[in-house]
């Protein structure tokens, strides 16, 4: 199996490269996900937070990196061969976490020297990252205050730069760190944000902080008596400003206010909305009782009715109507609501019918399932071509009839 090499991979003498001639030094398979180990890479493979990079091998698909048993593996969209090839990083993606790993490391360098919150882990997200910072409460204002810090040092231009260093040199210096791997030796790799951090890391970071460009901290969570903070950078705050603009403007027109009272006018429609319903919950009893009181009145000991544009609990409300009205009717009820179909078999008090057995037989005849107690089975059906047959057999089994 081949190793690592000693030397840095060319991702980290150099994240800004984007393509590489390499050697195909091994391919295999890995349950069903053909991978390639190459002699060097442009593309990082995902650990320490960060997730990984990907690209192309030749024309082939990378769609992950791993290291595993000592190698870096580059999974395939379909298996290569041994040989030369031109590997390609995709750089949106990996420029992209770039800024968002070297924000990451700002923020956390800020939160502990500036204001004592030390960064227990940290999570960079497809579409947001967090921080879980050792501070059981944090108001906005300091979350502000944390957020203009990082601007600053954002506008400030400050280099960021890799260097190793052995394991006596890094006893010597003061570095931010939750401490090595206990399996970790040889040189040890650090990043460095001039004059705000040192901190070991094998990712790929940014030139300077200027092209961070921008952070913005979203929001928090308590979590484990710390919090977490959520937080977008670079690229990310540009997009995210992009959908929030797009979406208030379709708010606007529809609600034909201003960004200003789009929030109160939503709260009113909202209200109205939820009046409207009460209203019509209200209405639906009353029709539920109505329909009800029609079905009691016939002479029939067994009853069927259809109706449409309502689902099973309308059909609930009416047969529980049906049932304190008239305890020794039995009935069969459906109704339809855009492509649902819905069946109640209903037995009162004073019924032959067993609900739950013939309720079973009839789902199974309209191609549906159900259930229920309380002289009630319900459920939704499969299809009403066969509502007739159903009719005929809740009628058999109100005459004691299989």
């Amino acid at each position: 199996m081949s190793e690592i090499p000693a030397s840095e991979p060319a991702y980290q003498r150099n994240p800004y490269l984007t393509t590489l001639e390499v050697e195909v030094i091994r391919a295999g398979d890995d349950r069903g996900r053909p991978f390639a180990v190459l002699d060097d890479t442009v593309l990082y493979p995902e650990g320490g937070g960060q997730p990984a990079d990907h690209g192309k091998l030749g024309a082939i698909a990378i769609t992950d990196v791993q290291r595993v048993d000592g190698e870096i593996r580059h999974y395939l969209g379909v298996s290569c061969a041994p040989g030369r090839a031109v590997l390609t990083l995709d750089w949106g993606r990996r420029f992209d976490l770039m800024q968002q790993h070297t924000a990451q490391h700002l923020l956390s360098a800020l939160a502990l020297n500036r204001f004592g919150w030390a960064t227990r882990s940290f999570h960079l997200g497809a579409e947001t990252s967090d921080i879980e910072l050792d501070a059981a409460e944090l108001p906005r204002t300091e979350l502000d205050a944390l957020e203009g810090a990082a601007m600053a040092e954002v506008v400030a231009a400050r280099a960021v730069s890799t260097r190793r260093v052995t394991s006596e040199e890094y006893a010597r210096l003061e570095v931010r760190s939750r401490g090595l791997p206990a399996s970790h030796t040889g040189d040890i790799r650090l990043v460095e944000i001039d004059g705000i951090d040192r901190n070991t890391c094998g990712g790929t970071h940014l030139r300077t902080t200027a092209e961070i460009e921008v952070v913005k901290i979203l929001d928090t969570e308590r979590l484990r008596g710390g919090t977490r903070v959520r937080w977008v950078a670079g690229g990310r705050v540009r997009r995210r400003l992009a959908t929030h603009e797009a979406r208030n403007s379709a708010l606007r027109e529809l609600f034909d206010s201003d960004d200003a009272s789009l929030a109160e006018i939503a709260g009113l429609k909202l209200e109205q909305l939820a009046n409207q319903r009460r209203r019509i919950r209200h209405l639906e009893l009353d029709l539920a009782a109505a329909r009800a009181t029609a079905l009691a009145a016939s002479d029939d000991p067994v009853v069927d009715a259809h109706y449409k544009n309502v689902d099973g609990g309308f059909l609930q409300q009416v047969a529980r109507s049906l049932l304190e009205q008239a305890p020794a009717k039995a009935a069969l009820l459906t109704a339809t609501r855009d492509a649902s179909s819905f069946f109640l078999v209903a037995a009162g008090a004073e019924s032959p019918l067993d609900a739950a057995e013939t309720g079973a037989r009839i789902a199974e005849t309209l191609g549906g399932r159900g259930g229920g107690s309380g002289g009630i089975h319900q459920g939704k059906a499969g299809s009403l071509e066969r509502r007739d047959a159903a009719v005929q057999m809740l009628r058999r089994g109100n005459e004691g009839s299989p």
